[in-house]
């Protein structure tokens, strides 16, 4: 027994298992985190609404700060294949409490956004069979929701291969629904057969600025929460091969084909409704995208309702990876409770903090789901704040991380400096933005004002004071953590003399 203790305090301490994906799955994952589909039937009557016929424009002007901020990820991981990826970096560059705070948007946007995926599952995969009634009823709904998210949880427990495997399943099902809806709108829209007072497509289409600067600053707020998510694909960065580069790589392309999807798609709805209809049944939100399948696929529009449920299917699942990889990150790093980085010595998985991710994410759906639908909703809108505030965070960390070469070439200026910063810039811009909407009652789902503001401000200033008074407390508790001093980039790994 002497002998089995000693050599149990000697065995190197479990870690996330190294090289268990390739860049493909990484890749697959991240666009999974953006729940393509669900996204485009969220935003694309919204957008129509401000922007009209050069919906698709404000679609593509969206993409330029979230390929800035993609770029940052890229540098950054470079040199620290960290699966904490802001929390982690930020504290290197700027210390160890605007790190924290960092860590801390990432883990709650998975606490806010998990609920709302798993239930649009749901409730589209019941459109799709015909269960109306079904979605009507808030405990069915509700009850196949929570399956839904301790499903996905399970799967992303038991291993980041299952996890890509069924990923790859769900985005092959997502891409193939959403190029027939495409397809055969576009079909209908030259044929002359639309129901809707459809218009031919133009490139002029493209033009962000044609419906003026309101409509692309709104669009752009909504821009944020089309395109969040990728970085999924990053926070697995400690189990993908090729840690140092494919991580960052499968970041970027991520946007770049989520900008083909988004602007065909736009293309496509914009031509066959026509944004007249559009903008008349913005506030119907995702389900838009029920009625226009059946107006467009007839007897087939079950292939489109699918799309959005294998959509938010999907990230449903991966949207708890970025929350629990930060949280074993932090907890590595003293920053959170030890319990917190607990590695399944079966599986390789951050078991503990994912099931802690998804068990506060059940229970603030639940709670919020008795308060009204609309609360739910506003809980979405404050994600805004967070999203934006971490984006931010990491592109401004990346310039002052290489601060010391940024002028060493014209390169590493544009991608590594001034692009992050611009990024940054316009993201914090658009926090500003957002802050002063929300302030705004009736600028909320609800209409209702708590205390004197938006029910969305007032979330996100909870969450946001929640984060900071955790921190004080872990800061008196445990101090360890905040000793950690902010660097600079180590010129051998910037210039690829040396790993990691």
């Amino acid at each position: 027994m002497a002998a089995e203790d000693r050599a149990s305090r000697t065995d190197p301490p479990v870690g996330l298992k190294a090289n268990a994906i390739g860049f493909v799955d990484a890749l697959v994952i991240g666009l999974n985190s953006t729940s393509p589909a669900y996204s485009l039937a969220a935003v694309i009557g919204p957008i129509v609404a401000l922007a009209g016929i050069y919906a698709p424009g404000v679609m593509f002007a969206s993409f330029v700060p979230m390929l800035f901020i993609a770029s940052a990820f890229y540098y950054l991981n470079k040199v620290d294949q960290d699966c904490g990826t802001t929390f982690s970096w930020v504290t290197r560059a700027m210390g160890p409490w605007a790190g924290w705070l960092g860590g801390w948007a990432i883990a709650m946007t998975g606490v806010l956004v998990v609920g709302s995926l798993a239930d649009v599952a749901v409730s589209f995969a019941l459109l799709s069979f015909g269960l109306d009634s079904w979605v009507d009823n808030a405990f069915v709904r509700q009850s196949l929701t929570v399956l839904l998210i301790l499903v996905m949880t399970a799967v992303c427990v038991v291993g980041t291969e299952l996890s890509a495997k069924v990923q790859n399943v769900l985005i092959l099902a997502q891409v193939a629904f959403l190029l027939v809806f495409v397809g055969v709108a576009l079909y209908r829209v030259y044929a002359g057969t639309s129901t809707y007072d459809s218009v031919e497509p133009s490139v002029d289409w493209l033009n962000p600025f044609g419906a003026g600067g309101a409509a692309l600053t709104g669009g752009l707020l909504l821009g944020v929460f089309i395109y969040w998510g990728w970085e999924s694909a990053v926070n697995l960065t400690e189990e993908v091969e090729d840690s140092a580069t494919a991580p960052g790589k499968a970041g970027l392309w991520s946007t770049v084909i989520l900008l083909v999807t988004y602007v065909s798609v736009g293309f496509a709805v914009v031509a066959y409704a026509g944004p007249a209809f559009l903008a008349e049944n913005a506030d119907e939100e995702e389900f838009i995208f029920a009625q226009l399948a059946t107006d467009v696929l007839g007897g087939w529009d079950w292939v489109l309702l699918l799309a959005v449920s294998t959509s938010a299917i999907a990230s449903t699942q991966t949207t708890i990876i970025p929350a629990s990889r930060t949280a074993l990150s932090m907890a590595r790093r003293r920053a959170l409770p030890a319990h917190y980085g607990h590695i399944s010595p079966r599986f390789r998985t951050p078991d503990v903090s994912t099931w802690w991710v998804a068990g506060i994410a059940i229970a603030w759906y639940l709670v919020v789901n008795q308060i009204s639908e609309n609360a739910l909703l506003d809980s979405l809108t404050a994600l805004s704040l967070l999203i934006a505030f971490y984006y931010a965070l990491t592109g401004l960390a990346c310039a002052v991380y290489y601060r010391r070469h940024l002028f060493e070439s014209v390169h590493n200026f544009l991608l590594i400096g001034l692009g992050p910063l611009v990024g940054a810039g316009l993201l914090t811009w658009l926090l500003v933005r957002s802050v002063s909407d929300m302030s705004d009652p009736e600028n909320s789902y609800s209409g209702d004002s708590w205390f004197g503001m938006g029910p969305p401000l007032v979330i996100g200033i909870g969450i946001a004071l929640t984060g900071v008074a955790v921190m004080i407390v872990w800061r008196l508790r445990s101090p360890a953590f905040w000793a950690e001093r902010p660097g600079v980039a180590d010129p051998d790994l910037v210039h690829g003399r040396k790993g990691r």
